[in-house]
């Protein structure tokens, strides 16, 4: 007998609906496993991020402040005071360095300052960006003020901040002016290599922005202020480093360039010793405030003769 051949099984309406609200419910489970995966993923990521940020924040803390607690030097195992002793005595301390670390400039040259005037100190590193900004507003009217002796200029180069470049910048930057410091006699080749260092187009920037800057970059800036070629080639040098060493295991500790919090960065600035608020003009730019600082009006400004009323050992005028 013959058998009858099975016809293939159609689904109904009801049994097509409930497909389809198994189907939905699978994606939608899947749906909501990817989600958990994706905020899991997310918080990973987050937490990642803070960890980096925490990290960059105390690097950057380091940069500005290298020297540890309790006298030690964080970049070398030089105690205060034996930093302090190497400044003196390193065979690579450059010729013009005083012992506290400054390269002094008057009207009479190198290490020579003009009597009853003030000193003004500046403490800086290259890549600085807040360094840069304070030289970009002062240096100038301040070669000016030097070129009349009406002040006296103490400059303190430092090295710090290489791990916010990708070839010791700092380094390679402070070493080449301190050649200038030893093997120019003019020091307003110096002044003016420093402002060149600075000039908006040629400080680099730092961290992430950094573009590498070349031994034959700077040797340009130096031989464009004045400085002659034989120097400026031999400037790419590193015989400074021990001593910017020191200068780092000695000069933040020194009490009169920290701030209220017991800390000491760049750009400091001096006056006879006295730790300068740059941000103290109410009115005015920057250097119009140091006038007021120092008691000089902006006309006598580069005046031979009219002096600074605070003198050599007066403290900065405050408003």
């Amino acid at each position: 007998m013959a058998q009858k051949s099975q016809e293939p099984h159609r689904q109904t309406h009801a049994e097509r609906r409930a497909e389809q609200r198994a189907k939905a419910q699978a994606r939608a489970e899947q749906q909501a496993k990817e989600r958990k995966q994706q905020t899991i993923i997310g918080v990973i990521v987050i937490a990642v991020v803070v960890v980096l940020l925490a990290v960059a924040g105390v690097a950057v803390y380091r940069s500005l402040h290298p020297q540890a607690s309790g006298g030690e030097s964080s970049g070398t195992d030089l105690t205060v005071e034996q930093a302090h002793e190497q400044l003196k005595t390193l065979d690579s301390r450059p010729t013009n360095a005083d012992d506290e670390g400054g390269i002094l400039i008057s009207k009479d040259g190198y290490g020579k300052a003009v009597e009853n005037v003030p000193t003004i100190g500046i403490y800086m590193d290259f890549i600085c960006p807040g360094c840069g900004s304070v030289n970009r507003q002062l240096d100038a009217n301040l070669t000016k003020l030097v070129d009349a002796g009406q002040i006296n200029l103490d400059l303190h180069f430092m090295a710090f901040m290489d791990r916010f470049s990708t070839d010791d910048y700092s380094s390679r930057a402070a070493n080449a002016i301190l050649y200038v410091s030893d093997h120019d006699s003019n020091p307003d080749h110096l002044l003016h290599a420093v402002q060149n260092l600075y000039a908006e187009g040629f400080q680099p920037q730092e961290g992430s922005a950094y573009v590498p800057v070349s031994d034959e970059q700077i040797k340009e800036q130096l031989t464009n202020a004045g400085v002659p070629e034989e120097v400026a080639g031999k400037a790419a040098t590193r015989n400074y480093d021990d001593w910017l060493n020191a200068v780092l295991g000695y000069t933040p500790h020194q009490e009169n360039l920290q701030n209220s919090e017991g800390q000491m960065s760049t750009p400091t600035v001096t006056i006879n010793g006295h730790r300068w608020d740059m941000n103290s003009a109410s009115v005015g730019t920057m250097f119009d405030a140091l006038l007021d600082a120092i008691g000089l009006k902006p006309d006598q400004v580069g005046v031979e003769g009219d002096l600074p009323s605070i003198g050599a050992e007066g403290k900065p005028i405050a408003e």
